[in-house]
């Protein structure tokens, strides 16, 4: 069941923010998020909040300054998704401008998730020993990495841990670890991704090498322009889904302005090339389901190193190659999830959702790679917080499986999954992540009895109101708003989790309706004497002569025609 509610909008704020210029649809939808002055929306850099705030990251500076000035050999550990690719990218980039002359060497690994998993791990450090590194530096992973850590300090390798996710009790004996989530640590944007705890890095690199005079030599070695990172940056954060607090909006803002104004790297702008979308429009939207997804499917189907590289590259011609690879990867697996669905669905009706929350599902023949996609695409569906798993490695024990997690608001799921391994002990053989986003490890002939109390103890901490979905909606939309003005204002906003587009509802006759490639519904809608098109895609429903929808306002183009269109989130249909 699905309820739409209004978000509350104070009058107040609201009207302050009309005398202040914002634009009244603006300051209605940006009162109702809890924004109080137009300063608030001011993203210009210099809001950004300082390196020297961020605990730890002077120390990293030293660390890595040193390691530059010894021409040391650094190796950058990346993880394997468009948060970990882009960060790695972050770290290439800037590394390789300041080590010029220097004699130190900057390369990555990225290990390949289906035989090293996820984080700096004992195996992954053997591995990165081959390449005979002074320092190892993590990004977007290595906060749990305790015995990967160790098996580094036992081989005399320095370790730098930049990282975003919640440590557990016990810390990595690191060299130095940059994570604003670290115990002790106040840096005010604690919802930072891996990429962009690595650019402030950087910034704190750059900071300290000037400091010694690196750049004051009058040669080649000049000062980089650290913002010329920033649609990396932007990329990383929209696509991790973190919460985008002020600073984080800054980053992405910044990034954005870059790539519409033609500054973004050469791998950035092949992908929306193969992609088909124009830079100059990229809106956080393009970031999230466009750009993102397109590198992730190298981490989940093949090998990460393809995106980074991607990334890295300075050659147009090479970069487009690879884009054009990746775009094939994406499309091959929309394919292998779109199976993947449609047998879990098929799972589903085996298990009695009504009474259970939380709902764990598994077969043999599934993907590794998409099983998070598959159990995001579940909750979606089910609203429920759900595990998706699929065949890993054998063990000494037996077949292991590895599952992905997302959860729904009200169930913190990697506290879940704690829950679970302090009334079971020895069941889960690793667990990790975030509230919403989380991944486990057990045994095949454990799957049952997971199943059982993951669905027991997501019912304890869950209340009824919990398992109902609420759709939060910024209400009407006024009828001479619904415009291609408008739809283009909204989209230049920056929007993103914790901070969503808007969302608007009303109730519409419907005056036609038809079936696209058997999924999608298109509608043609009238409000008043207004006639509006609307599409929903993969939709449940079909409506009779009226509905009330939550939709949101976008452009439609077709054949260089551009017109207003309502991309419909949800139908409640009315009698």
């Amino acid at each position: 069941m699905t309820r739409l509610k209004a978000r509350t909008v104070p009058p107040r704020i609201q009207w302050q923010l009309e005398q202040q210029g914002l634009h009244p649809l603006l300051a209605r939808i940006y009162a109702a998020r809890g924004i109080q002055t137009r300063n608030e929306l001011d993203y210009a850099l210099k809001h950004l909040l300082s390196p020297t705030l961020l605990t730890h990251a002077d120390q990293a500076a030293i660390l890595l300054a040193d390691a530059i000035e010894a021409a040391a050999k650094i190796l950058i550990v990346a993880d394997y998704d468009c948060d970990g690719a882009t960060a790695c990218a972050v770290g290439i980039r800037a590394l390789r401008a300041l080590c010029v002359d220097s004699g130190a060497v900057v390369d990555y690994l990225v290990p390949n998730r289906f035989t090293y998993g996820y984080g700096l791990t004992p195996e992954i450090v053997d591995l990165a020993a081959t390449l005979t590194p002074d320092l190892i530096v993590t990004v977007d992973n290595g906060i749990a990495s305790i015995e990967g850590v160790a098996r580094a300090n036992e081989l005399g390798i320095a370790t730098l841990i930049t990282d975003h996710h919640l440590p557990a009790d016990e810390m990595p004996a690191a060299d130095c670890i940059v994570n604003p989530n670290q115990p002790g640590c106040e840096f005010p944007s604690k919802s930072m991704a891996g990429v962009g705890v690595m650019f402030y890095v950087m910034l704190a690199l750059r900071a300290e090498l000037r400091e010694r005079g690196w750049f004051a030599d009058g040669g080649t070695r000049r000062e980089p322009n650290l913002a010329a990172l920033l649609d990396l940056v932007a990329l990383g954060t929209v696509a991790d889904v973190v919460k985008l607090d002020r600073n984080n909006r800054i980053l992405v803002d910044q990034g954005l302005r870059r790539m519409r104004e033609g500054k973004l790297s050469p791998g950035l702008r092949a992908i929306f090339r193969a992609a088909g979308r124009d830079p100059a429009k990229a809106t956080s939207l393009d970031l999230g389901f466009i750009v993102g997804p397109r590198l992730n499917a190298a981490g989940r189907l093949a090998d990460m190193s393809l995106g980074i590289e991607c990334l890295i590259s300075d050659d147009e011609g090479r970069a487009l190659n690879i884009a054009q690879q990746l775009d094939a990867l994406n499309r091959e697996r929309k394919d292998i999830e779109s199976g993947m669905q449609d047998q879990a669905l098929s799972h589903l009706e085996s298990i009695d959702t009504s009474h259970g929350a939380g709902i764990a599902l598994f077969d043999p023949l599934w993907h590794q790679g998409v099983v998070g996609i598959l159990a995001s695409r579940i909750k979606d569906k089910q609203h429920r917080p759900v595990f998706v798993f699929a065949r890993g490695e054998t063990n000494d024990n037996g077949a292991v499986i590895k599952g992905s997690g997302r959860s729904i608001p009200g169930l913190h799921l990697r506290d879940a999954l704690d829950l679970v391994s302090k009334r079971a002990p020895g069941l889960l053989l690793r667990f990790g992540g975030h509230a919403m986003a989380a991944g486990v490890t057990i045994l095949e002939a454990d799957f049952r009895r997971f199943r059982e109390l993951f669905a027991q103890i997501a019912g304890e901490l869950l209340s009824p109101a919990d398992l109902t979905r609420t759709l939060d909606t910024d209400g009407p939309l006024e009828a001479s708003y619904f415009s291609l003005a408008t739809a283009r204002l909204l989209e230049n906003e920056v929007w993103g989790q914790g901070f969503p587009a808007p969302l608007f509802e009303d109730e519409f006759v419907v005056e036609s309706q038809r079936i696209l490639k058997e999924k999608h519904l298109k509608l043609r809608l009238r409000k008043g004497e207004q006639r509006l098109e609307a599409i929903q895609f993969n939709f449940s429903v079909t409506p009779g002569n009226t509905l009330r929808a939550a939709f949101r306002l976008a452009i439609n183009e077709y054949q260089g025609v551009q017109t207003p269109q309502l991309m419909i989130e949800h139908i409640e249909l009315l009698k």
